[in-house]
């Protein structure tokens, strides 16, 4: 100790005289890396560690030659930080020196030295650094240094202003008014902010701009009227929204590649810059009201992000205080009304990406929605406010029915239970009648806004109705008890109106049409119908009257209403109908993986019942006929479940409330090799 005490007393005394030295004016010590006491060797010698000018080895170790290990594990970091920085400030002066050389050849004035008002990042800033992993535009990872967390106060806060906010406020407005930090703000003053589109992703030859045109043109054209005539997406050209957010840009640019077949390498270029411009939103302040649209925008059309986008999107609108914007345009603040309708396509689509995966939903019924005939009552009205606030209004009815019933697959329906459903049941029936003579054609897209009523009319009977299969024990040909009335009438109802849905758009000419530039939403409409009725011919399908091998003409088993071979037919039809609609979209587009499931999921019923001797006589695709049926022996197998759950499954959709989706779901189905759909972050 004595030893180590008298070296820091010297190096402390040669310190002192160095700089008397060079402040005197005389020739400056060289420079020499401080030192942490001894080296290991020194230390293991127990003798005085000697550091040599110029060198990073001690005068011990140079003179045997072994390796100077500090023996304090911090001088190894001081050694290492010195070396950095050395090497840093020469590529530094390189750097400059060869800017300055390409300004005067290009006659350009020199860069301007360092002043007190240019900031200039110190070596201590260095050190706090820390770098994170992000995606770039490119696609790629990419090393960012995230900013320093922001506690500053905010100066253009009034100090008066404790009297101005009233005596009951939310307890966070209280703590802003007290430390006047800009975080806690709820940024309700912020304006939105424009976007430099010389600076974009399109700018920057990312997308050239020729393709971007094409694809926005696109999307104009042929998907942009089908939500709500365009309520999300208020701009006419590239132009315009380029000049208020990069990120609206790159979504629609992403739906139009993805509705356009063979531009794989496009879309994923699309995908990747709005993945990016995603993350780079995700944990910033919203200033931009069209950033929330792109956000919603994208959960209606990307499958594998709408789940997490719609969350995102209604957090960010709330941040901005846009759930309050009915009672402000109530008070007759007509600005508001754009925000409205916002939160109004918010709520549609929060629920309906909430139902799909059978989970709560995040907004709750408000003044907003309680009086949507309010906001109708104004000259100001859009016909694809009444598309809109149409769909408001059945959702309503929905999230109050899953409030009620839940969504846990086993917990069955009780008998009271189904008197509350059919007040269910008569509020969808009055929500259809109200809203389809509201719903005008139009002259671009035919009858799509008041057929698109009667889709919906029907897909909500089945949801609502399924719920009485709901853990329903397995039924058996030996032993079946017959369901009570009322459920056989809720099950019954579900079939027809998942028969209902189908035929609807077999048969509606502009619903054909439709189907290439709707949302998921819908496509997901003829999935779970298809798979409602299949999982019905699976599981109540073997079901047959002893006396009776043919299907066709009797009801099944427990007294459903089921045709066999009509659901066959209808699940045939279906899947060539998307197969034709997928032609025009793009390979990665979700109806493809919806055709591959239906096949895929017929095939399994054939090979279930092939083995046992049972005989499927092949439907043709167009439709079926009064000969058509489904020839079986004494029964299905009686592990054929078993067979289909142990192999090709699409989830057990009988009696849930929700379809039972999630981020699986899609990779389960996939027609095709692996692609980004499955193995983005998101």
């Amino acid at each position: 100790m004595g030893d180590e005490n008298g070296v820091e007393m010297s190096t402390a005394q040669k310190r002192r005289s160095e700089d008397a030295e060079h402040d005197d004016g005389r020739r400056p010590a060289p420079s020499r890396t401080a030192r942490i006491r001894a080296c290991a060797e020194c230390k293991r010698h127990k003798i005085k560690c000697e550091p040599v000018n110029n060198e990073t080895k001690c005068a011990k170790c140079l003179r045997s030659g072994t390796e100077c290990v500090p023996y304090n594990m911090n001088q190894r970091f001081l050694d290492e930080d010195a070396v950095w920085k050395e090497s840093a400030t020469a590529e530094l002066r390189q750097l400059r020196s060869s800017v300055q050389l390409l300004l005067r050849h290009n006659k350009l004035p020199d860069v301007e030295q360092p002043t007190e008002a240019s900031p200039v990042v110190s070596s201590r800033q260095i050190d706090n650094f820390s770098p994170a992993n992000v995606i770039s535009e490119h696609g790629h990872s990419a090393l960012v240094v995230p900013p320093p967390m922001d506690m500053t106060r905010d100066p253009s806060a009034e100090p008066d202003s404790l009297e101005e906010a009233g005596l009951a406020t939310v307890p966070m407005r209280s703590l802003y008014d007290l430390t006047r930090i800009r975080n806690l703000s709820n940024s309700n003053r912020l304006k939105p902010k424009s976007a430099s589109y010389e600076e974009d992703f399109i700018a920057q030859g990312l997308v050239p701009l020729a393709k971007a045109e094409e694809l926005f043109k696109r999307y104009i054209t042929d998907i942009r009227l089908y939500l709500w005539a365009g309520v999300l997406f208020p701009y006419d050209s590239l132009e315009a929204v380029r000049r208020s957010s990069s990120l609206l840009t790159a979504t629609v640019l992403t739906i139009a590649a993805l509705h356009t077949p063979g531009s794989n390498e496009t879309l994923q270029e699309c995908y990747n810059i709005f993945v990016s411009l995603t993350y780079n939103a995700c944990l910033s302040r919203p200033q931009n009201l069209d950033d929330i649209r792109a956000q919603a925008l994208a959960a209606f059309y990307l499958s594998n992000l709408s789940w997490k986008l719609s969350g995102l999107a209604v957090r960010n609108a709330v941040e901005m205080n846009i759930h309050q914007s009915f009672q402000k345009l109530m008070r007759g603040h007509e600005d508001q009304r754009d925000n409205v309708r916002l939160w109004y396509a918010l709520y549609v689509c929060e629920h309906q990406c909430s139902i799909a995966f059978g989970r709560p939903s995040i907004i709750h019924e408000d003044a907003s929605i309680r009086n949507i005939e309010q906001f109708l009552d104004s000259p100001n009205t859009k016909p694809g406010d009444i598309r809109l606030c149409a769909q408001v209004a059945l959702f309503k009815i929905l999230t109050e029915a899953y409030n009620t019933y839940g969504s846990d697959p086993e917990q069955p329906l009780t008998e009271p239970d189904f008197q509350q459903l059919r007040l269910f049941n008569f509020a969808i029936e009055q929500w259809r009648i109200s809203w389809q003579s509201r719903s005008a054609d139009s002259p671009v897209i035919g009858s799509y806004p008041s057929k698109g009523v009667v889709l919906y009319y029907h897909f909500a009977r089945l949801q609502l109705n399924s719920l009485a299969l709901r853990a329903l024990p397995p039924p058996s040909a030996a032993s079946s008890e017959p369901l009570s009335y009322d459920r056989r009438e809720a099950a019954n109802i579900a079939i027809s109106a998942a028969t209902s849905t189908l035929t609807l758009i077999f048969e509606e000419p502009d619903l054909r049409c439709a189907m290439a530039a709707v949302p998921i939403f819908t496509h997901t409409m003829v999935a779970f119908c298809a798979t409602f009725l299949l999982k019905m011919t699976r599981t109540w399908g073997s079901i047959a009257q002893p006396q009776s091998p043919v299907l066709s003409s009797e009801p099944i088993g427990l007294g459903l209403n089921f045709n066999v071979s009509q659901v066959l037919s209808l699940s045939r039809r279906s899947a060539s109908f998307l197969a034709k609609v997928a032609e025009n979209l793009n390979e990665k587009h979700l109806t493809r993986h919806i055709v591959h499931g239906i096949n895929e999921f017929l095939k399994r019923i054939d090979i279930a019942t092939t083995p046992a001797g049972t005989h499927v006589t092949a439907l043709p695709v167009d439709g079926y006929t009064g000969n058509d049926f489904l020839q079986m022996s004494d029964g299905l197998p009686g592990d054929s479940s078993a067979d289909i759950a142990n192999g090709y499954n699409m989830f057990d959709l009988i009696g849930s409330y929700g379809f039972g989706f999630d981020e699986t779901f899609f990779g389960r189905v996939s027609s095709t090799n692996v692609d980004f759909w499955e193995t983005e972050p998101f």
